[in-house]
């Protein structure tokens, strides 16, 4: 049992016994869950707000607090003492130190993972790019913190299924047929890959202002592709090989995979069983031509689900989607990772699920994030201002080799510590603020290896491997009243909240809790190290700093696992 909880089921064995007939108090569980972390470490580790008990007992938080402070006698796990109306805790610290130290090391690299998951499904929507499009810095967010939350909940015992809906279908891929035919080479599309395609589709447009039929030949094309035509089909499918080859390199670059690729076109032949069920749920109404589904009681607009001219839409494919995925996986969760902007589409598609009578439309959820800025300019595609995806992480790797040259000119692997870092400096900066903020992404903070940032925290375990190197094999038993001091205290408060952390990351879809967590170890890391001789004095004490340095290692090692960044042991 953690601390936190062995706390939480003492007090709540206070409570009992005070006023055993009291009803409406709360168990061990719910205890757990009100207890907080004090903002000056003077008032205690733990503090329980006794305002929770006063209508139950009908007693002032202050008086609570007095009787339930008189009335504990576990000095061996905590001494305590009543604040205004709270119930304070102060650790044994003796005691702390041994059993975390003891948790650590049991546990090992899995410390923080648990088995809540078992036995449920989890998909995950995310990345989600566009075909014969080059993956741009947009799609940087909806890539990593899907590919974290899949990490975090395979961490927690969850079956995952990360999905990249591919945006593949809509008229554009006919005119793109049609620009081929016409101007295109197989050759140049195979050397320059999407580069290719986009040269095309730009002179598309550039010819159809002169020959306005072009418009009418790429919507024959695109019709051909609806109806399997094997030449539509041939090309279309090659275009999507040769995107997602394009694609596969920043993937690599990122660490980052999928299970499914199914996109907007996997659904073609899926979607008239879904609008014929629409219709006979008497769930389509007819709006200007098109068919909608009314959500006018739900204070939304209504929700198109076909065009006038019969074309199905978006909202058409994801309610299609969400039933194929259910059927096919049986998920306890869907996430779909989109920005904020989609909130409303999100909205209606979940609704029109409800109305249908899926009880598992409430498992959908859209976890939304906000916008990217590079360096304060915001990134539009009609302006050109568009920052290729591919040429940031190259540009980050460039810098972080050119800091590691300047700071460590002699350090072997250059290269590879200069990928991890310049990489990680980017996912980093990326999943370092709440999800739904708008990030402003600056070089100076992102590659600051003396600040919040990725470098900083990868130099961190860094320096830990380091120290463990030096001390070598230690056959000491390890002294645990040797971390008894402030430093180390903090630093094992911050390591033992490490489960607790990952486990609301995952319940709030909040992947920057977990880089919030590693981060202060890694501050309180480095204090501890400038503050103490960790390989010096009395064996034993010298093997229970080691433990310790160990510990953190581990620690943050798994924190930016979980985040997407890799950990070099060297820089």
């Amino acid at each position: 049992m953690d601390t936190m909880s062995q706390i939480a089921a003492l007090a709540a064995e206070c409570i009992k016994n005070l006023w055993p007939d009291a009803e409406g108090l709360p168990g061990a569980e719910d205890l757990r869950g009100l207890l907080a972390v004090p903002p000056d470490p003077a008032l205690g580790d733990y503090a329980f707000p006794c305002f929770r008990l006063a209508k139950p007992l009908r007693m002032a938080p202050p008086k609570i607090a007095e009787a339930l402070c008189g009335a504990w006698t576990r000095e061996d796990v905590a001494s305590v003492k009543p604040v205004n109306g709270y119930m304070n805790f102060f650790l044994n610290r003796a005691n702390f130190a041994a059993e975390t130290m003891v948790a650590l090391q049991a546990q090992g690299d899995r410390f923080g993972s648990s088995d809540i998951g078992k036995g449920k499904t989890i998909c995950l929507d995310y990345s989600s790019i566009n075909i014969a499009k080059r993956f741009h810095i947009g799609h940087l967010s909806t890539t990593m913190i899907g590919h974290s939350l899949k990490r975090i909940f395979d961490f927690l015992g969850y079956e995952t299924v990360g999905i990249n809906h591919l945006g593949d279908w809509g008229t554009q891929f006919g005119k793109m047929i049609c620009a081929y035919k016409l101007w295109g080479s197989k050759e140049e599309v195979e050397r320059d890959g999407v580069d290719a395609m986009t040269r095309l589709y730009v002179r598309f447009h550039e010819e159809a202002e002169k020959d306005p039929s072009l418009e009418d030949q790429g919507r024959a094309w695109f019709k051909k592709i609806e109806d399997g035509d094997p030449e539509a089909m041939e090309i279309f499918t090659w275009f999507k090989e040769v995107t997602l080859r394009d694609a596969a390199k920043v993937y690599e670059q990122l660490g980052v995979t999928f299970d499914s690729y199914a996109g907007e076109s996997f659904y073609n032949d899926k979607m008239e069983p879904v609008i014929q069920e629409l219709r006979d749920k008497h769930l389509l109404t007819q709006s200007e031509g098109a068919w909608v589904v009314d959500l006018s009681e739900d204070n939304m607009p209504p929700c198109l689900i076909l065009k006038s001219d019969g074309a199905t839409i978006y909202a058409t494919r994801d309610i299609t989607a969400a039933i194929y995925r259910q059927n096919t996986y049986h998920f306890d969760k869907c996430l779909y990772v989109v920005a904020y902007q989609q909130d409303l589409h999100f909205r209606q598609v979940f609704r029109v699920l409800e109305k249908m009578g899926y009880p598992w439309a409430k498992d959908c959820v859209h976890v939304s994030f906000g916008m990217v800025s590079l360096e304060g300019a915001a990134l539009k595609t009609r302006t050109g201002n568009v920052v290729l995806l591919e040429d940031l992480l190259d540009q980050a790797v460039a810098k972080a080799r050119e800091i590691i040259e300047d700071k460590s000119p002699n350090l072997e692997n250059k290269e590879e510590v200069a990928r991890q870092v310049g990489i990680g400096a980017v996912v980093y900066a990326d999943l370092s603020n709440n999800r739904i903020k708008d990030i402003d992404f600056r070089w100076d903070r992102a590659l600051n290896f003396d600040g919040e940032s990725g470098p900083y925290v990868q130099y961190t375990h860094a320096r830990a491997c380091s120290v463990l190197r030096k001390a070598g094999d230690v056959s000491a038993e390890p002294d645990w009243s040797a971390l008894t001091d402030d430093e180390a205290q903090s630093l094992l408060r911050l390591l033992s909240r490490f489960p607790d952390v990952i486990r609301e990351a995952a319940d709030k879809y909040e992947p920057s809790m977990v880089t919030r967590a590693v981060t202060d170890i890694a501050q309180a890391f480095n204090k501890y190290y400038y503050e103490h001789r960790i390989l010096d004095g009395e064996p034993a004490q010298a093997a229970a700093r080691i433990a310790l340095t160990d510990a953190v290692r581990r620690v943050i090692k798994t924190g930016l696992y979980l985040i997407g960044v890799e950990a070099p042991e060297k820089m």
